[in-house]
């Protein structure tokens, strides 16, 4: 039974995987997505939420961080369904180019 589920970025994912030969081809394959650190993501994830934006629930940024957005453009599609308003998009790009 799942009594909780939390969204991981790739950074986290890698980090958890353990190690062996199966897990070293899952490590390959996250590797090719995300070149971001664990600190990278948990610092990344920390200020996100720090913005305290009510649209922007922790699945989206985990999505964020996972894509890595450079525009607005890639923010929409990193989150497909959310309307940020520009200043929302503006605060957002603001920590993702920190990283």
């Amino acid at each position: 039974m799942i009594r909780k589920s939390t969204p991981l970025t790739l950074a986290e994912v890698y980090d958890l995987v353990g190690k062996g030969e199966k897990q070293d081809a899952v490590k390959k394959f996250i590797k090719q997505f995300s070149e971001t650190s664990v600190k990278k993501a948990t610092e990344m994830k920390e200020e996100l939420t720090k913005l305290d934006l009510i649209k922007l629930k922790e699945d989206s940024i985990v999505k964020i961080i996972d894509m890595m957005p450079i525009d607005a453009a890639d923010l929409i599609k990193a989150v497909p369904g959310v309307s940020f308003d520009q200043d929302e998009i503006t605060k957002i790009l603001e920590v993702v180019k920190k990283y």
